[in-house]
C-alpha cells in the first residue's frame, strides 16, 4: 500500500465506480480541504453517505476517516515543506505561469514521484527480480507509448551489461516472442495504467510458458499486476499539464535504475568489463 494517500487515490481511481468516483474526485480537486471537513460534511459535499466515505477510506488507506484526515493533514504538511524548496506557492502548472515557474513546478513534481516511489517500492520484490534477471537465459520487455521508451532504455542498460534482452513494441512480435520463452527466462512489462491490453497480453503467455514474469506499474491491483509473479509499483500522480505518460515515465526510468544499479552491484566486476567494452567499441565515433 502507498505511504500516501493521495497516491493511493489515484491508483485506485481507475477501479472506482459509482460514490466512490466522487468521493475520490472530490478529494482530488481540492485535497487541501479535506483535514477541516467533518465526514458528515465531505458526505454532503461529495453527494454520498457516511457509509461509503467510511469504505472508501478502508478500501483505498485501510484507516478510518479519522486517521484518513491526519495522514493527508501530515502528506500535505510535507509536500508543502517540499515546494519551499523550489520556491514555489502551488505545485499545478497553470497557464498564467513564467517560464521559470513552469520549470520549478516540473522540477518539483518530479522530484516527489521519485521519492514517492523509491519511499514506496517493495525492497524484497527488487532483490527478486534482480535474482531473476541476472540468472535469466533470455529477457523479453512488453510497453506501449511513453513505456515502451522505458522499455528500450532498460534494455540498452541490458545489453550493455551483457545480458541478453530485447524489448519488443511491435505487438505481434511480443507475442510469438513471449510464446517462445521458457522457465529460464524472463517477462517484463511497463505499463502505468496496468491496462494496457498488448503488454497484459504478451505477460499472460510468457507466464504460461513458465517464464517468470515482473511488472512494473502505477496499477499494484491492474490486470498487468495479476498477470504477474513481481510487481513494482511507481507513484506516479497525474495533474491538469501532467498526463499518465508524462507522470509515468520518471517513475519507470527510476525503477529501471534501481534495479539496473543493484545488478551491477552484484556482478561489478563482469558489469565494468562489458561497460568498458561496448564503451570502447563506439569511442571512435565521438568527435573531439
Amino acid at each position: 500500500m502507498s505511504s500516501t494517500v493521495l497516491t493511493a487515490v489515484h491508483q485506485r481511481r481507475p477501479r472506482m465506480t459509482g460514490a466512490e468516483e466522487r468521493i475520490a474526485d472530490f478529494i482530488l480537486a481540492d485535497p487541501a480541504a479535506i483535514p477541516g471537513l467533518t465526514i458528515t460534511a465531505l458526505a454532503e459535499a461529495s453527494g454520498v453517505s457516511t457509509g461509503s466515505i467510511v469504505r472508501f477510506c478502508r478500501g483505498v488507506a485501510d484507516m478510518g476517516y479519522p486517521e484518513f484526515r491526519l495522514a493527508l493533514a501530515s502528506e500535505l504538511g510535507r509536500e508543502s515543506r517540499s515546494r519551499e524548496r523550489f520556491k514555489i506557492s502551488d505545485g499545478e502548472v497553470s497557464p498564467t505561469d513564467t517560464p521559470a515557474q513552469t520549470v520549478s513546478k516540473i522540477a518539483f513534481m518530479e522530484a516527489e514521484t521519485i521519492e514517492r516511489t523509491a519511499r514506496d517500492l517493495d525492497l524484497d520484490a527488487l532483490e527478486y527480480v534482480v535474482e531473476s534477471l541476472i540468472s535469466a537465459r533470455r529477457i523479453d520487455i512488453y510497453g506501449s507509448g511513453s513505456s515502451a521508451l522505458a522499455g528500450q532504455d532498460l534494455q540498452h542498460k541490458l545489453h550493455r551489461a551483457g545480458y541478453f534482452a530485447q524489448s519488443w513494441t511491435d505487438q505481434h512480435l511480443a507475442l510469438t516472442s513471449s510464446s517462445l520463452l521458457g522457465a529460464e527466462d524472463v517477462a517484463i512489462a511497463l505499463s502505468h495504467s496496468g491496462r494496457t491490453q498488448e503488454s497484459v497480453e504478451a505477460l499472460r503467455i510468457a507466464r504460461a510458458t513458465g517464464a517468470r514474469t515482473i511488472a512494473i506499474t502505477n496499477a499494484p491491483e491492474s490486470p498487468l499486476a495479476l498477470a504477474a509473479d513481481l510487481v513494482l509499483t511507481t507513484a506516479a500522480n497525474e495533474t491538469r499539464y501532467r498526463s499518465g505518460a508524462m507522470a509515468s515515465r520518471i517513475a519507470q526510468l527510476a525503477v529501471i535504475d534501481f534495479i539496473f544499479v543493484r545488478i551491477a552491484q552484484r556482478g561489478f566486476d563482469r558489469m565494468a568489463s562489458n561497460l568498458h567494452l561496448s564503451f570502447e567499441a563506439v569511442k571512435g565515433h565521438r568527435i573531439d
